[in-house]
């Protein structure tokens, strides 16, 4: 199984996405700064726009889960922005009869399938500068990525993470509660104490861990009492903490509070599959794949701490 290389994707697949056109209309204007990133701009139509063509269901969403997803979308976009940044001043060089000719075949690939390019410009609700643009970003960071990887590396790799490449995977039902990236110490604090004291409850066996769940968790999975289904080890568009977590424990463990990039989670494993061992012959394209997506995570960690990001998302 392979990692989803998507620019703009919004980050925690539990937290389905919602149709925003329905909802009240924010205060400030498509072109109101929501952010900035070493002096670049992101529009609050930017945002929006990225939401719009990722909406999947008609159900007209709160105030507040529109603020959510337009948070979500947004992180993902200022570590795009972060790459295209450090790749255009550090990245390998393109030439752009390169970028030129991947459109044109885009566009021939395009008309097999009966389709314009501008019916698709259409559909993702993007220029061609745009397209462009991304396709040079994807160039960039693949030959930045086999510019910075050796064949020990990956065997290493494969080594400290073969539960992944055998597909052990396991099922987990989990109760969070949410919290933005800039929520202050205190609500942090008191969002670890209930956890901690439903963990304590939990434990004593006063609650059965689904209905902990169904009554207490920020996920869409509470009414199925936390169960969020089987995962792999990494790249499930789960915080890796989340994952680590999981993989260490036995069927029918209940996790300390564990913090992760959403906010705060009690985890409870409920089955797991052992999976098939695997080589690492077997395994090079995924292996690869997957090496490759870590340098990127640990690239956007190294430039979010000595980058000026200014988020001002109403």
């Amino acid at each position: 199984m392979k990692p989803v290389h998507s620019l703009f994707i919004v980050c925690f697949a539990l937290f389905h996405a919602h149709a925003i056109a329905t909802a009240q209309p924010a205060k400030p204007g498509p072109d109101s700064r929501v952010a900035q990133v070493n002096g670049e701009a992101i529009s609050l139509g930017e945002v929006d726009a990225v939401l719009n063509q990722r909406a999947t269901s008609l159900t007209p969403p709160t105030a507040g889960q529109v603020r959510q997803l337009r948070y979500e979308a947004l992180t993902t976009m200022i570590d795009d922005l972060l790459l295209r940044q450090f790749l255009k001043e550090y990245g390998p060089k393109v030439d752009p009869a390169e970028i030129t000719q991947r459109y044109a075949a885009l566009e021939s690939s395009l008309k097999t399938q009966n389709k314009s390019l501008a019916d698709y410009l259409k559909e993702l609700n993007q220029t061609e500068a745009q397209v462009k643009a991304s396709m040079l970003l994807l160039l960039q960071l693949d030959r930045y990525v086999k510019e910075h990887t050796t064949e020990v590396d990956l065997k290493k790799y494969f080594e400290v993470n073969k539960d992944y490449f055998d597909k052990v995977t396991v099922r987990t039902s989990h109760i969070v509660v949410r919290l933005s990236s800039d929520a202050p110490p205190a609500e942090r604090e008191k969002a670890k104490s209930k956890l901690s004291t439903l963990r304590a409850d939990l434990l004593a066996g006063k609650i059965d861990f689904s209905k902990a769940a169904r009554e207490n968790s920020d996920c869409p999975s509470a009414p199925k009492g936390g169960d969020i289904g089987f995962m792999f080890r990494k790249f499930q568009n789960i915080d890796d903490r989340y994952a680590k977590e999981a993989f260490v424990m036995k069927v029918g463990d209940l996790s300390d509070v564990v913090e992760t990039d959403f906010g705060y989670h009690l985890i409870k494993v409920t089955e797991r599959t052992d999976g098939k061992p695997a080589t690492y012959e077997q395994s090079a394209e995924d292996v690869r794949d997957c090496y490759a997506e870590e340098l990127r995570v640990a690239l956007l960690n190294q430039l979010r701490k000595k980058s000026k990001v200014q988020v001002s998302l109403p």
